[in-house]
């Protein structure tokens, strides 16, 4: 497994990067195509990604960060089967190494259908764990399903 970092993504990274999103994502969030994939990439600006790498070069993982609405934000998604192995932690590092603040947006619930039938697991105490505020209070809700805000601001000066 190894992590790399790019600005743009080719074609074939960003397909399984839709791979992984329709896998990982609830259902009603899952992206039909690489036009919409690149319609959500085009409303953000100052974009980074990092990508997880298996030994056959396929995308297993996916950070991006970027500017939106003027706030610095992020999204993640790594392959269920390597979840609980640090990998996601060391997605965050990465970023936090590179921002001082991240923005981001998290299913509160573990009621959302997967395409698979399995239920989405909220990230919640992951983000926690990881050194995150969870803004309860701050709620966003896409396709009828619920998000609340998680933020990380750097403590260095």
């Amino acid at each position: 497994m190894n992590f790399t970092e790019t600005e743009i993504l080719n074609e074939k990274q960003k397909l399984e990067v839709i791979q992984l999103w329709n896998s990982e994502y609830p259902k009603g969030l899952s992206l039909l195509n690489l036009v919409e994939f690149d319609q959500y990439l085009d409303k953000l600006s100052d974009k980074n990604h990092i990508l997880l790498f298996d030994e056959n070069e396929t995308v297993k993982g996916w950070l991006i960060y970027f500017i939106r609405d003027n706030e610095q934000c992020f999204a993640m998604l790594v392959d269920f089967s390597l979840q609980g192995q640090g990998l996601g932690s060391r997605f965050l590092n990465l970023a936090k190494e590179r921002n001082s603040e991240l923005n981001g947006w998290v299913i509160d619930n573990d009621d959302e259908p997967k395409q698979n039938g399995e239920n989405y697991l909220s990230p919640i105490g992951f983000y926690r764990k990881n050194g995150f505020e969870i803004r309860t209070d701050i709620q966003l809700k896409k396709k009828n399903i619920n998000g609340i805000k998680v933020i990380w601001k750097s403590t260095k000066k």
